[in-house]
């Protein structure tokens, strides 16, 4: 493995619904296309309680969100080696919802958070509407890149 994605990475089924269908293996191949650098990431899955718990406490929000990432090392200057470090935490309630919702497939849905989350890791945002497109972009060519059909399709018909 290269150092420029050496990742160490972590699985935690807090709501064990998806164990058996979205894998540790399935997670460690999207976070590897996403990212760019060294990294430490625990990805957690949670039901719609802890999820809303954490988006209140640490945004504020006072409900369940699809996906919160937390960038421990976020603004500061890392040398090249010196991994990201995160836990991104996808809410299992808001995930099948959405995928319903959205026509797709838990898989399908799953593997755009995790990207997702991934990116914001490493200081993508899309807070500024240039932001937001650059993150899109880059959401799209990587989950096309991974099998899956742009996760944008619908918004941009």
């Amino acid at each position: 493995m290269s150092e420029k994605n050496k990742l160490t990475l972590s699985v935690q089924y807090a709501d064990t619904r998806l164990q058996e269908t979205i894998t540790r293996p399935l997670i460690r191949k999207w976070v590897k296309a996403a990212l760019f650098a060294p990294a430490e990431l625990t990805i957690r899955f949670v039901d719609a309680a802890e999820g809303q718990e954490l988006n209140r406490e640490y945004r504020g929000k006072d409900y369940a969100t699809n996906v919160l990432t937390f960038a421990y090392n976020e603004g500061e200057e890392i040398a090249d080696d010196e991994p990201t470090r995160a836990d991104i935490i996808l809410c299992t309630d808001v995930l099948e919802r959405e995928a319903a919702e959205q026509k797709k497939t838990v898989e399908e849905h799953a593997a755009h958070l995790i990207v997702h989350g991934v990116l914001h890791a490493q200081g993508y945002d899309h807070e500024e509407d240039d932001e937001a497109e650059e993150m899109e972009s880059l959401e799209t060519e990587l989950l096309v890149g991974l099998g899956y059909a742009d996760p944008y399709a619908a918004e941009k018909a």
